[in-house]
């Protein structure tokens, strides 16, 4: 093996490197293509650490088959079809979009690699803004086949909430959010074994399946392309690994086989990471092939601005943060999210310079459990001290203080707040103890069950540092940018992330917090009794206010009424 794939490249194949146009090369994804198109574009790209840098020998291109085997390594694969290449229900649901963003992201832990650095909350969420605003509604129908039946998905007016814009005329975000818990990836695979891969094709059929041990999955529709791009992007290397092609199976490691139809357009890079020139940038070199025009990989170098970043190794170790509920839980759930230390929550180190950072969390809030935004709303110095908070940015969806759960139709709430970091200038920035941030929420009533307790999950929150960029930083020029994730399009558009990672007790745990609610016991008492109970309780209350208002309404005044009304008064008093 050797180490810097580029210096390889130039000693074995004496390729002179233009970093520009290798860089556009890659960047094909992102252009358009016409509706009518029937060329799927496909990009794969291997990410290995430098120590573990590809030698361009092992790297087999013949004709229009990409051939390197046992590789360590994360990856991505995109692919962008056009809509004659989709089902038709899909397409025609598609077609009444005016964009269309899914995310999903497990529930397990897994590590973040560059330059896929952002991070969502587990489950499935959904942005969508409609062609035109009043039309058939199919989309929830088209989810429950899609994803699974179960979701509590009714239409997009009843279930999905307005998320707040931060420009009417220049909106970054979606008009419509939805969010569900989805512990599994299983649906959209058997959806796309039996709607999209042929019987025969295995190579369709397996990789289709890849996408169970996804870290996680993407999909964007938009009006102006035409085009249904399914991202899918694995953090390590699978444990076991078929080869359906060749045939064989590969222990912890990647085996790239690919040979795809002529009429497709298919990029394969095997990249590392470079220490960038400047810090709002991310850089990448290593070997690109175009399957069909290129007969051998091309070496390439190439920088790009990025709005999602990862803090220096140290200080991330130093950052990871933990959540938790504070016990007792009750009605009144406080959530905890907890950092190590105290003095090490300090901005991050490798911002550019005169980039000014705040600490920020969001959260997703599904029925069951929501904030009190008038208690986050006033802003009190008090409150906000006492639980490490800061401002309260955005807050939408069901915010009702009063309503059950069964009777709320949308999913739930977002909350962006702002986190309070310890004051250099008191003694709360010397304590090497772990710095806790609470946030106070309220749980509705849940539909009676018997036992009289049910479980309800929270998904962790994402926590990251929110940095100023220059003036004049493009990001959509990153060809592997990340946006509609929810709280990115509630900054302006010159905003960089430099995102937390998460660190639960137990390496194995889920990141879903898990509650235990008290409800109503039908073993106790059901629902028939408790209504009797209320029934004859109000009829009772009735009845005796009756009988207190009984003499007034008869026209009769007690002779014990306020002021002596009905009492002699006494000779003494007169004389007074």
């Amino acid at each position: 093996m050797i180490r810097d794939p580029l210096q390889a490249c130039k000693e074995h194949h004496n390729i002179s490197i233009s970093t520009i146009d290798i860089f556009h090369q890659f960047h094909f994804q992102h252009t358009t293509f016409a509706y009518h198109s029937v060329v799927m574009r496909r990009r794969a790209t291997y990410i290995t650490d430098p120590s573990r840098a590809v030698n361009p020998k092992d790297i087999q291109v013949d004709g229009n088959r990409f051939l390197l085997g046992a590789i360590k390594a994360a990856r991505e694969e995109r692919l962008t079809l056009g809509l004659n290449e989709l089902p038709k229900t899909v397409a025609e649901i598609l077609q009444e979009s005016h964009e269309l963003h899914i995310r999903w992201a497990p529930e397990h832990l897994f590590n973040t690699v560059t330059p896929f650095l952002s991070r969502v909350s587990p489950g499935l969420h959904i942005f969508y803004t409609p062609l035109r605003e009043k039309q058939h509604d199919r989309l929830c129908g088209l989810v429950h086949k899609v994803f699974s039946p179960s979701l509590r998905c009714e239409s997009v007016q009843t279930s999905f909430i307005s998320p707040p814009l931060v420009s009417e005329r220049f909106a970054q975000t979606a008009s419509r959010q939805y969010y569900s818990l989805l512990p599994s990836i299983q649906g959209l695979v058997a959806y796309l074994q039996r709607h999209v891969c042929t019987p025969s094709d295995l190579t369709c059929l397996h990789s289709a399946s890849l996408l169970n041990i996804a870290d996680s999955v993407d999909l964007d529709y938009d009006s102006i392309s035409h085009a249904l791009t399914l991202t899918a992007f694995w953090s390590k290397q699978p444990e076991v690994f078929y080869d359906p092609i060749g045939e064989f199976t590969t222990l912890d490691a990647w085996n790239i086989d690919i040979q795809p139809k002529r009429t497709d357009k298919v990029e394969v890079g095997i990249l590392s990471l470079d220490p960038p020139q400047d810090p709002s940038e991310l850089t990448l070199s290593g070997f690109l092939t175009v399957l069909g025009d290129d007969v051998k990989p091309k070496a390439t170098l190439f920088s790009f601005p990025s709005r999602h970043h990862a803090l220096a190794p140290e200080q991330s170790k130093q950052q990871k943060y933990r959540v938790s509920f504070a016990e007792p839980t009750g009605l009144h759930p406080i959530l905890r999210i907890s950092f190590p230390s105290s003095t090490a929550l300090v901005e991050p180190n490798n911002k550019p310079p005169g980039s000014t950072c705040a600490l920020q969390t969001y959260l997703i809030l599904p029925s069951h459990i929501f904030a009190d935004k008038y208690a986050f709303l006033s802003n009190d110095p008090l409150f906000q001290k006492s639980h490490h908070l800061g401002q309260l940015h955005t807050i939408a969806g069901e915010t009702d203080l009063e309503a059950p759960d069964y009777v709320v139709e949308k999913w739930g709430s977002t909350l962006l707040l702002g986190i309070q970091t310890p004051d250099s200038s008191s003694n709360e920035s010397q304590d090497p103890m772990s710095w806790d941030v609470t946030i106070p929420l309220h749980l509705r009533y849940l539909v009676p069950q018997a036992g009289g307790l049910t479980r309800a999950s929270l998904p962790w929150p994402v926590v990251f540092w929110a940095c100023t960029a220059e003036e004049g930083t493009r990001f959509p020029v990153n060809p592997f940018d990340r946006t509609h994730l929810g709280f990115e399009g509630l900054f302006g558009p010159r905003t960089m992330f430099y995102h937390l990672d998460p660190h639960p007790v137990n390496s194995t745990a889920n990141l879903v917090e898990k509650i235990q609610i008290p409800v109503l016991d039908t073993e106790t008492a059901s629902s028939q009794t408790v209504e009797g109970v209320t029934v004859f309780t109000i009829v009772l209350g009735f009845l005796w206010v009756l009988w207190k208002l009984s003499p007034a309404l008869l026209g009769r005044v007690p002779s014990n009424a306020a002021g002596g009304a009905g009492k002699p008064v006494s000779k003494a008093k007169k004389k007074q």
